[in-house]
């Protein structure tokens, strides 16, 4: 336990990056999927079996990283899981039956009488519109200190009009990877109208942030730290300009680089998560409560480190497995 150093410190620090790490996995992954959840009313009845087809091996597994997340959170940062909960249970409560709501769907969809597909449908889209406004309304809420004011809960409503169109826009570049022909051209123009919102969403988050806190502001414009910081926003803009560059002139002949929009958009998620990481660090409850106040005592993270080195292994495995053994096109949606 004393190998790297003070326990009080790197245990901290490592589990607070563990959970970082699964927070963004869980946002690209599954938001990819809330995203196609989303754009289900733009498509017609064939495209949404196309579309289901998309995620249909994934869906699941991707939840995964937000119950380890979770999981993280409650053991190496009880305090701060209860602050977190404790204000914004409602939120939790809203996404927690999202997620059922959709997971039933998915079932159900598939199985049900034909009069009854569009119901669940319906359910599925749902589904998919709660979990993404309340994560968005969730992550405006944490921006603005999680204190229930009119104008914080406002940033936060605003927040989750712009993350659920940002889970739309990484959908739609999902699809346009995993279809062809019709519904792919469809998806380029969700990606045309959705990338703006992601744009929005992002600078609106990044514009509030700094002015906060006082230091999260000389964090950000302090001088060398402006400098050194430059890239991230200089890095996102170009990754903008390129993408609609490249949606503008897609699809391309022999459908070749159709995976390129979804890898750019999730370069554009890291960036944006790196910006938040560094704006709020070391504190895990914003302005309130570092990492390492919030921390459990280091025996009992060396504990759950050693579980949780046999446990993320495994959850990076089966979802590089999922994700090798049903990449290409998505084919049709077959139960028999």
């Amino acid at each position: 336990m004393y190998y790297f150093g003070d326990p009080e410190i790197w245990l901290p620090f490592v589990f607070a990056a563990l959970m970082g790490a699964s927070i963004l996995i869980y946002v690209v992954l599954d938001g990819f999927d809330l995203g196609v959840g989303v754009l289900f009313p733009f498509a017609e009845a064939d495209e949404k079996d196309r579309m289901i087809a998309s995620i249909g091996p994934f869906w699941d597994a991707n939840e995964t990283w937000l119950v380890l997340a979770i999981g993280l959170m409650l053991v190496a940062f009880p305090a701060a899981h209860g602050e977190i909960l404790t204000a914004l249970y409602l939120p939790v409560t809203i996404m927690l039956i999202g997620l059922i709501l959709r997971g039933v769907a998915f079932e159900f969809r598939a199985k049900a009488p034909a009069p009854h597909k569009r119901a669940w449908n319906n359910a599925f889209f749902a589904g998919s519109l709660m979990t993404s406004l309340s994560q968005g309304f969730m992550l405006g809420m944490y921006v603005m200190g999680l204190e229930w004011t009119w104008l914080n809960t406002g940033f936060a409503v605003l927040t989750a009009v712009f993350l659920t169109v940002g889970y739309s826009f990484i959908g739609a570049t999902w699809v346009i990877h995993k279809t062809d022909e019709h519904l792919q051209r469809k998806a380029v123009d969700w990606a045309k109208g959705g990338i703006w919102g992601l744009v929005l969403g992002i600078g609106a988050i990044s514009l509030a942030t700094p002015f906060v806190s006082a230091r999260i502001f000389d964090k950000w414009f302090s001088w060398p730290e402006a400098l050194y910081l430059a890239p991230l926003p200089i890095l996102s803009g170009l990754l903008v300009v390129w993408l609609w560059s490249m949606l503008r002139r897609m699809p391309f002949a022999e459908d070749r680089y159709s995976w390129l929009p979804f890898a750019a958009a999730t370069a554009l998620w890291v960036l944006a998560f790196a910006g938040m990481a560094y704006s709020f660090y070391p504190y895990v409850v914003p302005e309130q409560l570092t990492i390492y106040e919030a921390a459990s005592a280091p025996e009992s993270l060396f504990i759950i480190l050693i579980g949780t080195c046999v446990v993320l292994p495994t959850i990076m495995g089966y979802t590089i497995l999922a994700y090798t053994v049903f990449r290409g096109k998505a084919t049709e949606l077959r139960y028999d």
